[in-house]
Parts: C-alpha cells; structure tokens; sequence
C-alpha cells in the first residue's frame, strides 16, 4: 500500500484508494519518441526517432531540409525525427539532426549539454551534442568520435564529468567520450560471455555506485568495474530465470542513495531488475511465438560484496517496461507488454497497467497496481518524469515503418500522455510543498550546506515529516534509464520564518561519485507528498 500523509490515517478509506489518473497531453507529438531526455531549467523534453523508420508526421521549417547520408543513392528529407516537446503548451518543434539516432544512447554532461553516441549503419560512432534551445535548436554531429560502432549500446556519467560507453551489437567492449582526449577501446568479456542466439546483452544495465565504481549487468550475469584503472573487482551471483537485457529488455534502476551518513564509504546502494524474458523467447517470436515475460524481479546491494539476489514477484509479467524513480522515493514502473520481446511485432499483450514498488516497505508488501491506460506502450516507447512531478509517456512503433492506420493491430504511437502518481489525490492539496527559493545560476558545493525556503500550508511542520530529494532525469530508451539516480541528502534545522514560509538546511551530496556534475531536479517532500521541482547545478 502507498505512503500517505500520517494525518490522514483517520480519514475515510476511499482516500487511501486514489491509484493515478491519465491525461491525453497532446494528440500529434509529429515523430514517435524512441528517446526521450528533460532539457535542463526548462519543462521541455528533446524526443528523437530513427531516420531509417520515418517518414514522421511533422516537417522542418520551411527551407531546411537533411540529406540522408546513409542511402545507397542520396535524397533530400524534409522530415524531421527529432523534436523539442513543451510539457505545459504541448507545443512542439522541429529539430534538424543528420545522423542516424536509431538504438543510441545518451545523457546530460556537467554542464547540461545533452550529449548521444552511437546509433545506426555508418554513423555508430558518431556522438551529438546540444547545448541550447532558446532561439534555434543546433546540434553538434562529430561523425567519428568513438572508436567502435555503438548500437544498443549504454551511456553513463562519470564523476569526472566524461561518460563511458559499454557494449553494442557485436561490440564485447566499452570506451570513454570527452575523457583526456582518449580513444581506446576495453575489452568487456562478460558480454562475449553472455550474447546467445537472441543476444538478449544488448542494452546492458550501467550504474555508478557510491564508490565510484560502476555496477554492469548483461543478460544475467553482472560485475563490478573500477573506471579509473579498468579492472575488474567483483563478480555477483547470476540472476537467474531468464534474460534481462535487449531484447528480453527487463527494466532497472538504482534505488534511491540516502546520504544522512556524511561519511561515503558508508552510503549503501542497491540495485533491482524487473521482468523480461527467457532466452529462447526472441526466437520464438520471429516465428510468430509468443512466451510469457518473466514476472520476477531481482535486488542486490552493490556496495556489499557478499550480497545475493533478493527475489520479488511482480503482479504481472512485463518487457520492455520502465523504470522510473519517482520524487518520492518509490519507482515507477510504466510500459510494455506481457508476452515476447522487443523487436518489430515481437510482442503482444500490451501491460497497460503501471506499478508502485515502495522499496522501504516490507518485501511482501512492495508492489500495488495503479489506474491502466487505453493506449498500448511497446517496442520503442519512453517515459520521464516532468518537474512538476507528472509522468511523460510517448512513442510506440514496433513495425519496421511508420504505420498510423487504425487497421494496424499496434499503430505508430503519436499521441502524448500524462500520467498522475497518487500523491497527485486532490485531497493531499494542501501537503503539497512549493520551493520558493532561487537556484538559477548558482552553483551548489559538493559538502556543504545549502537552504531551501518552501511554502506550505500548514501551522506545524516536523523535521521527521519532511524530506528533500535530488533527482538526476535520464535518458530513457529501449526500457534503459541511462543516468537516473535519486538522492536524499541529510536535512536538518527546519524553522518557520513566517507567513506560510519555512526554511530547512540541507547537505549537499559529499563527493562527484555520490553525485556525478550535472543538473539535478530538487523536489521537498511532505508526508509524501512532493513539490514541484526546481532545477540545480551541482560541481
């Protein structure tokens, strides 16, 4: 069962029963989102598709236009796939990109610039940056910056501010982008260990631990990579019971990094994978076969080397799903399908219905089902959390190419929902925060103490009631969350200075491994129930 307001608990049960609503955001998001990521201090989300699965539903500006590279016989495009989406207007604009972002990865660096490597045929080493949308949307294409072509590959932020790359189709190995200017590629053995006739390593699961040391899991089996000197420490227990990565695309995150502890070496961190598929079930599914996806889930504690997989059952089976963390602290998970696996008309039994996973609670007591959809969200679907704390959910084309017709079983997915959690109940209204500080342009410390006002209407407010959360939005595709992570700093000192008006100090995360450099969405939690966000900066 949900966290609520603890003055609530008197009040009538119907309260308790409020499971999420759904909105219909925009009926035309012009191209069907493949990627999705925020672009910082703003509410507005960069959506891309692949060139090769176009035409999209909405052209450049007039006089723009890109010329496929990658044809056997050039020709002009003046179809855009990628566009610059406003979550409050649902007003959307066209971004001219050249290379092929088909199956890329990405992320946001220190600064806040989005940077994508990777994607499709002869651009696989490209990687993109962009750095501003406030009059013209450019981007930055260097065509041969990796050293390896990089498709279903996994992005991740370093704490010096460089990301790494790891693995893609039929590359067992990882690289660094903007890192001393280095291009090497490292071998990866444990994904030529773990490819099989479906593959089923693509995508693989990237995490940064509080150590600074990053956790990779591929297919079902998963290490411990020290950055710095690329060596291997550790080797976890397999997961077992199927595959977890593309195509039998699990879903997972890095559960929430509480830093009451100032000392790092002391922070825990645990990661969970939901779902996916047996490894034979891609196979299948090309020949019109359709398994059940696995309905388990598997949490470990990265920072204990001792650890083991710790089982947990889902209401239902689910692929290609996501995983959000939510301002809150819970996770999200959101999308997908029931039955196959990612691919083009490789699933079927579309799972309409989001789940809640509260990972403080007891382990039989994890899960609840919240309030389904209409709208099948499969192959190539994406989800984000908005500052307001609302859920984007977009994209949909498991075909080969665009198809809009009604007559399809799963038509290309243009239309843009959004999702309200439950501590969106209209009767938590007046539990809702709202952060009256300025963060804009300032910089915040690793270590050191900063303030934030908020107003709430309330008489009252205990320290024990109230929390504050750091979010770090992703780059979410194929059901992989690159870059998420949500902190809770150590808070203390909550005074009210007046008019509705309080004011708490919080500790700023101690180090860039608890907290790469980028910007973070910061949220004050009452009762569970969060404020709106507001963008800041930390390096």
């Amino acid at each position: 069962m949900a966290s609520y307001p603890k003055s609530l608990v008197l009040l009538p049960l119907t309260l308790y029963e409020f499971k999420g609503k759904w909105e219909l955001a925009s009926e035309n998001s012009g191209i069907s989102a493949m990627h999705i990521i925020l672009f910082p201090n703003t509410n507005k989300a960069i959506m891309l598709d692949a060139v090769s699965l176009g035409p999209s539903n909405v052209r450049l500006p007039v006089g723009i236009y890109r010329l496929n590279p990658g044809a056997w016989q050039k020709y002009v495009d003046y179809r855009a796939l990628a566009v610059e989406y406003d979550a409050e207007s649902a007003a959307i604009r066209p971004l001219k990109i050249l290379t092929d972002t088909w199956s890329s990865s990405g992320g946001l660096s220190a600064n806040g610039t989005i940077v994508i490597s990777g994607g499709w045929s002869s651009r696989g080493r490209s990687v993109r940056y962009l750095s501003g949308c406030y009059h013209a949307c450019y981007w930055k294409e260097h065509h041969w910056e990796l050293s390896a072509k990089r498709w279903f590959s996994t992005q991740h932020i370093l704490p010096d501010g460089s990301f790494i790359v790891v693995g893609g189709r039929r590359e067992f190995s990882y690289e660094y982008i903007l890192k001393e200017g280095k291009r090497i590629i490292y071998d990866l053995p444990i994904l030529n260990e773990t490819t099989n006739p479906s593959e089923n390593n693509l995508y693989p699961f990237v995490f940064l631990s509080t150590d600074g040391n990053l956790f990779i899991f591929a297919n079902d089996r998963s290490i411990l990579l020290n950055p710095e000197t690329n060596e291997i420490l550790h080797v976890f227990p397999i997961l077992r019971g199927g595959s977890r990565n593309y195509p039998a695309s699990a879903t997972s995150a890095l559960l929430p990094i509480k830093l009451q502890d100032p000392n790092s070496n002391a922070i825990r961190a645990e990661v969970l994978i939901c779902g996916g598929a047996k490894p034979e079930a891609g196979v299948l599914a090309g020949k019109g076969e359709f398994m059940n996806a696995l309905q388990d889930c598997g949490r470990i504690e990265i920072t204990n080397k001792s650890a083991t997989w710790q089982r947990e059952m889902m209401p239902s089976p689910r692929v290609m799903g996501e995983m959000l963390l939510l301002p809150t602290g819970d996770v999200l998970i959101i999308n997908g399908a029931k039955k196959g696996t990612a691919g083009w008309n490789f699933a079927t039994d579309p799972n309409t219905t989001p789940v809640l996973y509260e990972p403080d609670d007891p382990i039989n007591e994890r899960f609840s089902e919240l309030t389904p959809t209409s709208k099948p969200r499969m192959c190539h679907s994406t989800s984000v959390v908005l500052p307001d704390g609302k859920i984007l959910v977009a994209g949909s084309n498991p075909h080969s190419r665009y198809n809009l017709t009604s007559g399809s079983k799963y038509p290309t997915e243009l239309r843009i929902e959004k999702f309200y959690p439950p501590y969106f109940d209209e009767s938590f209204a007046s539990y809702r925060p709202s952060i009256v500080s300025k963060f804009k342009g300032k910089m915040l410390k690793y270590g050191q103490n900063f303030v934030i006002q908020f107003k709430l209407d309330e008489l009252e407010v205990s320290l024990n009631d109230l929390k504050v959360t750091m979010y770090a939005p992703p780059f979410t595709t194929h059901g992989v969350s690159m870059g998420q992570r949500l902190l809770v700093p150590a808070t203390k000192e909550l005074i009210d200075v007046g008019s509705g008006i309080f004011q708490v100090s919080v500790m700023a995360p101690p180090t860039a491994k608890i907290a790469p450099p980028s910007f973070y969405l910061l949220f004050v939690v009452y009762r569970q129930v969060p404020s709106p966000g507001t963008w800041v900066q930390i390096g």
